[in-house]
């Protein structure tokens, strides 16, 4: 019997189980808040590829820890002082992040994201490239780039504004406040708000409902709203790595990073 090369496989920072046409895939990184660093981001971006075209997965639920998703880009390994590499090297590396956000939008399947507690950055993002957002109360989402003196990127603007709209967008991006789950629910940012701990449950119960559904209108209609709702996304947003490649050379940059991790507000200069 051949094995499968996603259920049958030892992932360094995933779990992945399967229920009939139900796959589970849980971030596990639990050293790490299941911060997104470059092992972990190759690797769902990977599994995200091998199910795209699953006809046998119906539904795929992303989990992240019981307590909380996920901590956002990883920036343990980030200095300032680090050695910097070629402006076309890191053109080409800082597409892990889109790449890995657009493997997940093209996953045919019906896609659930179950969210407890924080969920930052580069994992909303990814949260946000899915179908559907589930949260527990006491979850939020927060982007801290801005403050940290770069833009928000991995083409993730565009999703945002379609879900909440221009004025939420630019609120949620420019000032890089929690947004908790109450408020998510309230702007439209997820589909479903749980008590604490129950996003996962309600996520299966999302997924029970969608594999009883005939599976080639389910496809088809996904397709088409994705279409419908992405057809100017990559126009208004295929700069961002390049303004990425220009706000992470500034001095504001520098203070951010130094800031963030004296915990203490950053002094910028726009420089």
């Amino acid at each position: 019997m051949t094995a499968d090369p996603v259920f049958d496989r030892d992932w360094n920072h995933l779990k992945v189980s399967r229920d009939g046409p139900i796959a589970t895939v849980t971030l596990h990184r639990p050293d790490a808040r299941n911060s997104l660093n470059g092992v972990l981001m190759q690797e769902l971006t990977e599994i995200a590829r091998l199910l795209r075209l699953r006809a046998d997965v119906l539904a795929v639920i992303l989990a992240g820890a019981e307590a909380n998703f996920s901590a956002g880009a990883d920036l343990g390994g980030l200095s300032v002082n680090a050695p910097s590499p070629s402006l076309l090297q890191t053109r080409e590396a800082i597409m892990a992040g889109p790449d890995m956000c657009r493997a997940w939008e093209e996953i045919e399947a019906v896609t659930i994201v179950a969210i407890e507690g924080y969920c930052l950055g580069g994992a909303c993002a990814l949260a946000v490239a899915c179908d559907f957002r589930v949260m527990g109360d006491g979850g939020y989402f927060r982007l801290p780039e801005v403050p940290l003196g770069i833009n928000m990127s991995w083409r993730s603007i565009p999703r945002i504004t379609a879900l909440i709209g221009p004025a939420r967008c630019k609120r949620f991006v420019m000032f890089g406040e929690a947004v908790d789950a109450q408020t998510c629910s309230a702007w439209g940012f997820i589909d479903e708000l749980t008590p604490k701990g129950g996003a996962v449950a309600a996520a299966r119960a999302w997924a029970d409902k969608v594999v009883k559904l005939p599976p080639l209108p389910v496809r088809m209609t996904k397709e088409a709203v994705n279409a419908a709702s992405a057809a100017n996304h990559h126009a208004s947003i295929y700069m961002d790595r390049d303004q990425y490649l220009l706000t992470s050379r500034t001095e504001d940059f520098r203070e951010g990073v130094t800031a963030f991790f004296e915990k203490r507000p950053g002094e910028f200069k726009g420089s």
